[in-house]
């Protein structure tokens, strides 16, 4: 009894401390400003226009919005900028603050600035008298928003300080700031974390709602992409516009606001030294290393706890603290535990919101104190990258790259289109060279401002002095869009290029050959947006069939060969053949499609258009499984597709609700999560067998294996020999060895049958496939069931341990299964992956429009 009541007055007291403890009265401004340091007035401070103090409130994006425009109108210090609108129209900002004076020159001190990167100049500055330039950018993270809400304090204190130390950091310092990289799930947390907060008593129990987001939380922008891998690829919006104002001031140093777990303390780089890109010079982490002693005086001052050098990395250089040190940047993460919520409990005791705000805010002003103390140096840093850049570039061994498909103008030209927006000088190939030809394919000579960045994009790497990545380990992008392409060494001359290339002029040009068709016209599936154009006419009611074998047929002025996968419009079954003509004058106009008139059903050689083995199509009625269980950026990857290239509507279901859906409103069904309840398969499993068609990715293949629907088998690891002596490791390395088992991201050589229906549409049999798991199956028993497998030499570029490359040689990379009437397509991989795989789209694609076409008879 005695010990009951003890254990009844801890759990009182201990309630009453935390009660305590978790009083939410705001902290005021001044918890987060430098003591003894007078302020303008006329500068409005963020709780006169939020209407609350700074942490008592996640910041709303608009509110956000609303205080830089009023600071920027107040201060003579401050000008603003939208660079771009999200997804959901919100406007993306950057402020740029300096001293009036600079502000009056701001376009001569830029021109002067950018000097810096051209090597036949740079030699000629002054670095004593250059201002250096810094941006601060926070938040690409919607749901760890300590940063966006230290932007506010931020902008305060460099409008508002006075004294002759905040004018003169003004005078040699020009301030770009970010204030929300990622407005969208900035907006989405705010409004999770507010909606969830006791006003009274602050809970700070890890268990409760508030610190448990909803499927798919606010990490993400609109699509649930994380924009921190989008630097380099700049597929979304929010980083096209972001990264065009890098390349505006090109920065001598970019921070990257972030946050991580609540038990962590406070991360600031370098980072792990052995896990740094090998196009980084040495000198940018000493660089980082100089600026880093900055930062850890201004946190011992407040008694922050932090650390270096044990995590995170420099090497995948789509990142925003990486991508600025491939470009004469120095790029500094840091990452703040999180509160996730206005107070959490931690093993280190309660983390606090403002608490969070203050770490960052006290970091941004050590940058600006590092900037101040390393200045020439740094301006020097950015000086000699681009000088060293240019000697490598001129004794390169590859002298230009050139790449492109004939047959796929989108694919061409969206690479290019990365290259252009990356500032990157690409043109087109005025000859002939092998088989790529003029006007097909674009030439990226090597000698160049971004030689660095240029190579970082095309090189194959296999070789690593590291084998833990914290995100992928290649990115080579000819293969990313599964474009052919050559190192041009001594074949290479000026000759070769013709207009230079501009996203401003990127078209696609589709034609119509012949005249309005009378009997049938004809696309061929090879196009990036041939989808698109099919989509449009199934949609509206057009009845169209695909082709399972090759024909010739009698076009305009001749004759021409069409391949499996071309599609066929018959007029004679159209129940209005003029919104026929008009859809057609659409896709070539719009998706850069070219579509013949058939003029006769005869053909000189191959099938007749009549013919049986031209499949008849049916309008994709398309749902993903989305919701607990499923990987929200794989979910989104293909919502991205569907909506922003394909024009297709797709439905997300909960994965709690699949069991209760009506499910035959559907005919494709697709799912790369980790598995459904009990009732839902059997929904499924009535739903394919009534002829659907099921689309399995990664994890989703287990559990259709375990429901029976994927008739797959696994790659098991070798056992090891009986009595075999037990290897001992020292215990240090127990993460490091199971680390390097892991895929985190490579790209692998892959056969694909080029007459199956997943293949249609491809002209080489020969594709990289991106990969990072370690989930392999054997190729199906059916000989028919493979269309998809990888060759015996896998690895294309990027790191794989010995095992892993055993076990996926000549694996399977897609598996196809029957189940009564439907069938179930298991990819081991993301076709998907981060949008800018654009060269596995189209399997992915092929499995939503043909998987039906696909005989039972050939599966497994």
């Amino acid at each position: 009894m005695k010990a009951f009541v003890t254990t009844l007055i801890s759990l009182f007291f201990g309630v009453m401390v935390q009660a305590q403890v978790l009083n939410p009265e705001p902290v005021s401004l001044d918890y987060y400003l430098p003591d003894d340091v007078t302020y303008n007035s006329n500068i409005p401070t963020p709780e006169e226009i939020l209407g609350a103090q700074l942490g008592e409130w996640h910041v709303r994006h608009d509110q956000l919005v609303n205080y830089m425009y009023a600071v920027a109108e107040a201060s003579d210090r401050v000008t603003i900028t939208e660079y771009a609108r999200t997804y959901e129209n919100r406007p993306l900002l950057m402020l740029t603050i300096t001293s009036p004076q600079n502000h009056r020159n701001i376009d001569e001190l830029k021109e002067e600035h950018l000097k810096l990167t051209d090597a036949s100049v740079s030699d000629d500055l002054d670095l004593s008298q250059m201002p250096a330039v810094v941006t601060m950018s926070y938040s690409v993270h919607g749901n760890e928003p300590s940063g966006s809400n230290a932007s506010l304090a931020v902008v305060y204190y460099l409008a508002a300080a006075q004294g002759a130390e905040i004018n003169s950091m003004l005078q040699n310092t020009i301030i770009n700031v970010d204030p929300s990289i990622n407005p969208d799930g900035l907006d989405r947390f705010a409004h999770w974390a507010n909606t969830n907060k006791s006003k009274n008593v602050l809970v700070a129990d890890p268990n409760s709602r508030e610190f448990d987001e909803t499927w798919p939380g606010g990490r993400t922008n609109h699509y649930w992409f994380d924009l921190n891998r989008d630097w380099m690829p700049m597929i979304h919006p929010e980083s096209q516009g972001r990264v065009a104002k890098f390349h505006e001031w090109m920065p001598q140093v970019l921070t990257d606001h972030h946050e991580m777990g609540t038990n962590s303390t406070f991360f600031f780089q370098p980072g792990i030294p052995s896990r740094t890109h090998p196009l980084t010079p040495q000198r940018n982490q000493a660089l980082t290393g100089a600026i880093a002693e900055y930062h850890a005086a201004a946190l011992d001052d407040i008694q922050s706890l932090y650390y270096t050098r044990e995590s995170f990395d420099d090497f995948y250089y789509g990142k925003g603290s990486t991508y600025p040190d491939v470009q004469g940047s120095i790029g500094i993460l840091f990452e703040q535990a999180s509160s996730r919520g206005h107070a959490q409990e931690s093993i280190h005791g309660i983390v606090k919101f403002p608490f969070t705000i203050k770490n960052q805010f006290v970091t941004s002003l050590s940058t600006l104190e590092a900037v101040q103390g390393l200045k020439e140096e740094l301006l020097a840093n950015t000086r000699e990258f681009f000088k060293e850049a240019a000697q490598e570039a001129r004794n390169a061994p590859i002298k230009a790259y050139v790449f492109g498909e004939e047959a796929d103008q989108a694919r061409t030209k969206h690479l290019a289109e990365m290259l252009d927006r990356n500032q990157i000088d690409v043109y087109e190939l005025a000859r002939d060279y092998q088989d790529f030809k003029a006007g097909k394919a674009f030439v990226v000579p090597t000698n160049q401002r971004q030689y660095k960045l240029l190579t970082a994009m095309f090189e194959r790497r296999t070789e690593f002095t590291d084998s833990l990545f914290y995100d992928v380990s290649t990115w080579t992008m000819p293969y990313a869009f599964n474009l052919p392409f050559a190192e041009l060494n001594r074949d290479y001359n000026s000759n070769m290029l013709g207009d230079e290339f501009s996203e401003e002029e990127l078209e696609l040009n589709g034609e119509l050959v012949g005249e309005k068709a009378q009997y049938a016209y004809a696309f061929e599936w090879d196009e990036y947006y041939a989808p698109r154009a099919l989509y449009r006419l199934l949609a509206n009611g057009v009845r169209a069939k695909v082709a399972s074998q090759t024909f010739k047929a009698v076009i305009e002025n001749g004759a021409k060969d069409f391949d499996y996968g071309t599609i066929m419009i018959p007029m004679g079954v159209q129940d209005d053949q003029d919104k026929v003509h008009e859809i057609i004058q659409t896709i070539t106009e719009e998706d850069g499609i070219t579509v013949y008139d058939l003029p006769s059903g005869l053909t000189p050689s191959g099938m007749d258009l009549g013919s049986g083995n031209f499949e008849n199509l049916e309008a994709p009625k398309v749902a993903m499984i989305g919701g607990s269980g499923s990987n929200s950026s794989e979910v989104g990857e293909a919502w991205h597709l569907f909506d922003q290239r394909y024009h297709m509507p797709l439905s997300i279901i909960k994965s709690d609700n699949v069991g209760r859906t009506d499910l035959s409103r559907y005919n494709v069904i697709i799912s790369s999560g980790y598995g459904v309840s009990e009732s839902a398969g059997e929904n499924l499993k009535e739903w394919v067998r009534d002829g659907g068609t099921l689309i399995v990715f990664k994890n989703a293949i287990r559990w259709a294996k375990s429901l029976g629907l994927a008739n797959v088998e696994y790659v098991e690891n070798e056992d090891s020999d009986e009595g075999e002596e037990v290897k001992v490791r020292p215990y240090v390395k127990a993460g490091e060895d199971r680390g390097a088992g892991f895929i985190g991201g490579s790209i692998f050589n892959a056969k694909l049958d080029l007459t199956h229906p997943l293949g249609y549409g491809f002209n080489n049999e020969n594709i990289t496939v991106f990969r990072n798991s370690t989930l392999f199956i054997e190729k199906g028993e059916n000989p028919y069931s493979t269309p998809l497998y990888y060759t015996d030499d896998p690895l294309a570029s990027g790191y794989s341990n010995d095992e892993n490359l055993e076990r996926i040689k000549g694996s399977g990379a897609i598996v196809v299964s029957s189940y009564g009437g439907g069938n179930v397509i298991a990819m081991t991989d993301n076709p998907n992956f981060r949008a800018f795989w654009y060269g596995t789209n189209k399997l992915f694609a092929n499995a939503i429009f043909f998987g039906e076409t696909i005989s039972g008879g050939t599966a497994n």
